[in-house]
């Protein structure tokens, strides 16, 4: 059996991937699955051991290039494939399968997709409201219930490039580390204010803790606001780390705090200690797949409002979401 995934563009929508990917699997013994995904993505799904090969997806978003979709599906229908999967929803990711006519082609109707796909899911919002059961649920033939839970995602972790990263970086490897993500792509609604990550860094501090900021070039200046703020008792990571080292960093970690983004999903799927911060989104649609995980959020009125920017001007879904609420929900006990 050869199953082709078209693969998510977002990080946290990747990892949510991966349990579908293990129930394929365990459907189909000896499978070959095959990811085609955004360049960006390539160092979760390398982690995965359910995926035998990566095929980079040279389309940005908005791309239509009918052409070159048309060029790259005719190469993948040498391949074999029994059957695709289309995780996307639009009707553009869909194109690729057609054109390499693999003979089964599996999603979720939407934007035009009924003659794309003959293996179109009307998508059961109620019975699945998690963004990772509606991935899993197209393991299944049709017709056939998801069961529950999930198989949890989990990445491998290569130790010896873990080992030499730290040492690279000349970190403190003498003390627990509490790792803060202080990112989050979607829109500033998602992000815990600097100020609290702060305060939050100082009181890791005070407990022992060494405290790395870790994120992408884009969360540089929040990440050196905090360092600022914090008098230093943190370093500042963000944007000095590929995606790759930022996995094994965050694997070197005792304890990770997060808004809901990327990388707290890749500290779910790494097992560590995770306190995941919700304001302007739900943990009923894309709640962080590991026990070992603690979910913080307010419930106002307001939230969760879905919204880039805040749309009452106050903030107060994170706002009033402080750093001692967030120590409190720490096991210090289990990080010493």
């Amino acid at each position: 059996m050869k199953i082709l995934i078209v693969g998510p563009s977002w990080i946290g929508d990747t990892v949510l991937a991966q349990p579908l990917f293990k129930l394929l699997h365990a459907r189909h013994p000896g499978l070959a699955l095959d990811v085609l995904a955004p360049r960006w993505t390539l160092p979760l799904l390398e982690r995965m051991p359910e995926v035998r090969r990566v095929i980079t997806s040279p389309f940005l978003h908005g791309d239509l290039k009918l052409g070159e979709r048309r060029s790259l599906g005719r190469a993948l229908g040498r391949e074999g494939y029994d059957q695709a999967i289309v995780l996307p929803n639009t009707f553009k990711s869909a194109l690729v399968p057609l054109f390499a006519g693999i003979r089964l082609r599996t999603g979720y109707l939407g934007e035009l997709r009924h003659w794309v796909l003959n293996d179109a899911r009307r998508l059961d919002a109620e019975r699945l409201p998690q963004l990772a059961q509606r991935y899993a649920a197209l393991a299944m033939p049709r017709g056939e219930t998801l069961r529950l839970p999930l198989p949890p995602p989990a990445l491998r972790v290569d130790e010896a490039a873990r080992r030499a990263l730290l040492a690279r970086l000349g970190l403190d490897r003498g003390r627990p580390a509490a790792v803060l993500c202080p990112g989050a792509e979607y829109g500033p609604a998602k992000r815990w204010p600097a100020h609290h990550f702060a305060e939050l860094a100082q009181g890791f501090a005070a407990r022992g803790c060494a405290v790395w900021l870790i994120g992408t070039q884009n969360d540089r200046e929040a990440g050196a606001e905090i360092e600022r703020a914090a008098g230093g008792v943190c370093r500042n990571l963000c944007g000095d780390t590929t995606l790759t080292e930022a996995i094994d960093l965050v694997a070197s970690s005792a304890v990770v705090v997060s808004n809901d983004s990327g990388m707290m999903h890749v500290a779910a799927a790494l097992g560590r200690p995770l306190v995941a911060l919700y304001g302007s989104s739900s943990p009923a649609f894309t709640p962080p797949q590991s026990s070992n995980a603690r979910i913080l959020k307010l419930d106002l009125p307001c939230s969760p409002c879905f919204e880039r920017v805040c749309p009452l001007g106050h903030f107060n879904c994170m706002m009033q979401l402080t750093p001692d609420r967030v120590l409190a929900a720490v096991d210090f006990d289990r990080i010493s």
